[in-house]
Order: structure tokens, then C-alpha cells, then sequence
């Protein structure tokens, strides 16, 4: 058994917790190298007295040298800031696996670092993939990554297939994805319901314990349009062959049908330590601390199909994705904006996906050739979305 060296990018986060928590049941199979944090110095000082790591990176210098106080007496962690440090700890050879969990379009740099240091990146990050695509997945092939997927869903549907035809499905006979929603806390609300939900009452997930963002993004079904252009990519196929399922228990996490009219599910508890645990120790099961499933006190399934007109993100991020280029970063950029500008108080829940419609007719989609291409239309998304929340009243 070789031991490997972990640095979580979003320690302070659910998934970088969960993580910590797999790992702390197994000290003989892993030790920490790097965490880093957004702004949370005081809850990242404390896990790093716990796991001593060598380094700990925070967002910005202020939260950095907070931290530096809060570790004055803990000389062995040095402590960085800004995109550069985490990039610098992503890519870091005192470390062999990569848990990207930092929410949103910032864990892309960080992630890709990883990549090109040909680490084992486990991806939490969803929009990372979502914004770059082809050349994120160029760079796993040209740097010898190993890329194994943390969302629920995904790593699913990675346990459902062999492992080396993941890149390759239909060679496996695999005919379609079934990729299943929860459906969000508003499943059953009338469409003129929508516009009167609250941040509180989204951020309430029936099932998941998540952050706000990712809690935002259930809600509306965007988590599931991102996760479709994600499963489109990391299983290199179309949208024609991911069919979404609404399952409102989220025990079957998602499931692969085959030519010969098997269907095979990976079933669970919604506790992402599951997949956490399969990614950390893969191709090895170890104990991820998560209680058996009992199949008798759930007594049935459910499954839905999406309603696109109460929830139209997950068709937007459809087609953002057969647009191609740097639609699904326009598409992603449009979406943190509302989405923090919904959290805030400054945009009604139900005009999320409107602000993100009109950044995807406003802003011209241009091939995704280089990063940098993709982040100057990330900016200019971004801003134009702005521009257009300020001009509706909530």
C-alpha cells in the first residue's frame, strides 16, 4: 500500500471537509501536504493544527496574515496567498494527489496547475471543466493526469463503466448516461412561486449539505445543466446520449445503460464522503465513515423528467454547450453573477436564468482556443450580467 500526499484546494469547504474526514480515518494511507481557504483564516488554523500541513493558502494577503498570526507558534507551515500560491501548492511535487474543491471559475488555475504537474486531480470542480473543455482535457492527456471525478453523479457513472473505456464508452457498448437530479427544494412550486423563494430557503437542500453556491445552483437545476456538460466531457460524449432524471430520494446517484439492455446504478447515501473515499483510494474501497444504505426504510424510487419551462438553466446549459467555444464559460460566468447577486438580495430567484439567457445572446461566442481567450470572455460576462442586474428590480 503506498501512502499517498493530499493537497485540498478549499479545505474550509463541505467537500474539503469531507475530505479531512476520510483522511483522518486513515492516517496509514494518507497525509496532508497542502489546504487552502477562501477568507475562512480562523477555520483553516485550526485544521492545520490538526494536520500540520506544510503549506496553507489563503485568497488575499489580509486573510493570509491572519492566518500567519493564528499560526505564529506553528513554524513548519509556511503560509502563502493569492492565485499564485495556490497554484504553487497545486503543482508542488511534495504532493502526489490534488482534491480541486474551490467553488466556481477561481478553481480553474489552480486545477490546471495540477493537471500539468501530472497529479491524480481529484475534480469537485465542476465549472473548471465546464470553461475550458477540450483544452482542459488536452492538457490530462498531454501531461499523464490522472482525472477521477468526485461529484456524486459523476464518479457514479465513472464505478458503472470499465475503467479503461471511461474516455471511450460506446466501445463498451454504453448506448446512454442516465444522470439524475435531486430536483431542489422546489421541485413542486408553481412557476409563480419562484419568484417569492428566499436565499434561506434555497440554500435548504432536502438532501445534500452543501454550500451556498452549489445550494443556489441545485435549486434552479443549473448544477445539473454544469454537470451535464461535465459528464459530456470527462466520458467524451454529446448531450444526445446523457438523459437527466429527476430522483427526488438522491440514493441512485446516477446509472449507465448498455446495448444489451442492462442498466447498472451506483446507489448510496447522500453523503459525498462516498465518492471522496472512492477517489482517494482508487481502485482500492476503503471505510469513508458513511452508515449502510437500508433499502427498507426508503421502501421506493421516484424519477421525474426535468421541467424545463419552470427550470430553463438546464436547458440553457445545453445549448451553450452545442454552441461550442466559449459559450459554456459565458454561460458559467453569467451564472456565479446571479447567483451571488441572488444571495445578496440584488436579483429575484426566478430572473437567475434570465440574466444568464441574455449574456448568451449579448455576449459572442468565439472558439476556446487558448486560456486566455476563455478568461477574457469570462470577464466580459461577467461584467455585462452585472450591468444588466443593476437594471432589474427584485
Amino acid at each position: 500500500m503506498t501512502k499517498r500526499t493530499i493537497t485540498i484546494l478549499g479545505a474550509t469547504g463541505s467537500i474539503g471537509l469531507s475530505t479531512l474526514d476520510v483522511v483522518r480515518r486513515h492516517p496509514d494511507r494518507f497525509s496532508v501536504h497542502a489546504l487552502t481557504a477562501g477568507s475562512r483564516a480562523d477555520e483553516l488554523a485550526v485544521l492545520c493544527r490538526e494536520f500540520r500541513p506544510a503549506v496553507a493558502v489563503m485568497a488575499c494577503d489580509v486573510a493570509a496574515e491572519r492566518l500567519r498570526a493564528l499560526l505564529a507558534d506553528l513554524p513548519e507551515t509556511r503560509v502563502l496567498s493569492g492565485e499564485s500560491g495556490l497554484c504553487d501548492v497545486a503543482s508542488a511535487t511534495g504532493s502526489d494527489t490534488v482534491m480541486a474543491a474551490i467553488v466556481g471559475a477561481a478553481g480553474l488555475a489552480p486545477t490546471l496547475a495540477a493537471v500539468r504537474a501530472g497529479k491524480r486531480v481529484l475534480l469537485a470542480n465542476k465549472e473548471a471543466l465546464v470553461m475550458s473543455g477540450q483544452l482542459f482535457m488536452d492538457a490530462v492527456e498531454q501531461h499523464g493526469a490522472e482525472l477521477l471525478p468526485i461529484d456524486s453523479e459523476h464518479n457514479a457513472i465513472f464505478q458503472c463503466m470499465p475503467p479503461d473505456k471511461v474516455r471511450d464508452p460506446r466501445s463498451a457498448g454504453v448506448t446512454r448516461i442516465l444522470l439524475t437530479a435531486s430536483g431542489g427544494p422546489f421541485r413542486e412550486y408553481a412557476e409563480k412561486d419562484l419568484r417569492t423563494v428566499t436565499p434561506e430557503q434555497a440554500c435548504a437542500h432536502p438532501n445534500w449539505s452543501m454550500g451556498q453556491k452549489i445550494s443556489v445552483d441545485s435549486a434552479t437545476l443549473m448544477n445539473k445543466g454544469l454537470e451535464l456538460i461535465e459528464a459530456c466531457w470527462l466520458f467524451n460524449t454529446s448531450p444526445d446520449h446523457v438523459q437527466v432524471h429527476v430522483h427526488p430520494e438522491s440514493i441512485i446517484h446516477s446509472m449507465v445503460e448498455y446495448a444489451d439492455g442492462s442498466v447498472l446504478a451506483q446507489l448510496g447515501s447522500p453523503d459525498m464522503r462516498t465518492p471522496i473515499a472512492n477517489g482517494l483510494a482508487w481502485p482500492e474501497r476503503i471505510d469513508a465513515g458513511v452508515a449502510p444504505l437500508d433499502l427498507f426504510a426508503i421502501g421506493r424510487f421516484h424519477f421525474e423528467r426535468p421541467d424545463l419551462q419552470r427550470f430553463p438553466c438546464l436547458r440553457l446549459a445545453a445549448e451553450a454547450f452545442a454552441s461550442g467555444g466559449t459559450a459554456p464559460a459565458v454561460l458559467n460566468a453569467a451564472n456565479e453573477v446571479a447567483v451571488a447577486a441572488f444571495l445578496e438580495g440584488r436579483l429575484c430567484f426566478a430572473d437567475i436564468p434570465v440574466i444568464i439567457e441574455r449574456t448568451l445572446v449579448a455576449i459572442g461566442v468565439v472558439p476556446a482556443d487558448s486560456f486566455e481567450t476563455i478568461f477574457e470572455k469570462d470577464s466580459e460576462a461577467r461584467q455585462w450580467a452585472r450591468e444588466q442586474i443593476s437594471l432589474l428590480a427584485v
